[in-house]
């Protein structure tokens, strides 16, 4: 049985994996300090393995426990959430990534970063491999975010090359699934909680940009298999099928059977334009690619939270 840190926990992908790495026969040590994350994501969980710690990152993490795997999820994710909280999302992917590299080397255990697509910006390649550098706005908007996640790539390659952390990185494009947050402005959970009040659909710009967005199993599977690997470098993690915001939004009318309207919004600052993965390091190195289809996804998400919690508070 291995002991296992997910940092995060609390939030959408780290309860997520909290529950995989359960059925799995872990121990499961979950942190979080409630910024973004809700413990009624893991209200469910009563197992005998699992623990939940709440702490801030930007301190040290002290465990007496030994360790074989750090996840580390923890970090503002929404664009919401990082202009709300644009500073703290700095100090976590840096002090939080610093704190949590050092108790893995101190544990000898393996650790994961889960960072981001952000880190290629608005992308001149497409679709995007991970030896594509990006071209990111690093004082912009939406630069605290994606300066943070860069920066802990670094931060984390230097571990490795220099203390010899055995150290991995996953970079998560667009994904859903049960326990997102009605009103954390993404997309998919932006859509159906429209959709499901029958209120319109708003599509930011001409809704001609794509992204990809991959299911919440097909992602977690992902994250295990590249942290039980002995890769290193950056792994894309995503669904490759390329849609259009406008093509989501008909999407999800139809999965929902909404009677909403689409309407259309200015573009937010440093939207990215395209967003698509290049999932061959994946394929190769780990045998990994999603196997749920977007309108199966969209029914399972919706059967799985219930409408209820889509919905969320009334606006």
């Amino acid at each position: 049985m291995s002991t296992c840190i997910v940092t995060g926990g609390a939030g959408f992908l780290g309860s997520h994996l909290c529950d995989h790495l359960l059925a799995k026969g872990h121990r499961v040590i979950c942190v979080d300090n409630l910024d973004t994350g809700s413990l009624q994501n893991i209200e469910h969980i009563r197992h005998p393995k699992f623990t939940f710690l709440s702490h801030d990152l930007t301190e040290p993490l002290l465990l007496d426990d030994a360790v074989d795997f750090v996840y580390h999820l923890a970090s503002p994710a929404s664009p919401i959430d990082y202009a709300r909280l644009p500073l703290h999302t700095l100090k976590v992917g840096s002090y939080g990534t610093h704190h949590m590299l050092g108790l893995a080397k101190f544990k000898r255990a393996r650790f994961l970063l889960a960072s981001t697509p952000e880190v290629y910006g608005d992308p001149q390649v497409h679709p995007q491999p991970e030896s594509y550098w990006g071209h990111v706005n690093p004082i912009g908007p939406r630069g605290v975010y994606d300066e943070a996640k860069r920066y802990a790539e670094a931060l984390t390659m230097a571990y490795h090359r220099q203390q010899g952390v055995n150290s991995c990185i996953v970079r998560i494009f667009n994904t859903y699934g049960a326990r997102m947050r009605p009103h954390d402005g993404r997309a998919i959970p932006t859509f159906l909680r429209q959709a499901l009040q029958d209120k319109p659909l708003t599509v930011f710009g001409d809704g001609s940009q794509t992204r990809s967005f991959c299911y919440v199993d097909d992602m977690i599977r992902g994250f295990v298999l590249l942290a039980e690997s002995d890769v290193h470098l950056p792994v894309n993690v995503g669904n490759p099928k390329e849609m259009s915001l406008l093509k989501l939004a008909e999407a999800v009318i139809e999965a929902t059977e909404s009677r909403s309207e689409i309407i259309f919004e200015a573009l937010p600052v440093d939207d990215p334009q395209v967003r698509q993965p290049d999932i061959t390091r994946a394929k190769q190195l780990l045998g990994w690619e999603p196997s749920v289809e977007l309108p199966h996804g969209l029914r399972r998400t919706i059967e799985q939270a219930g409408v209820e919690r889509l919905v969320g508070a009334s606006d």
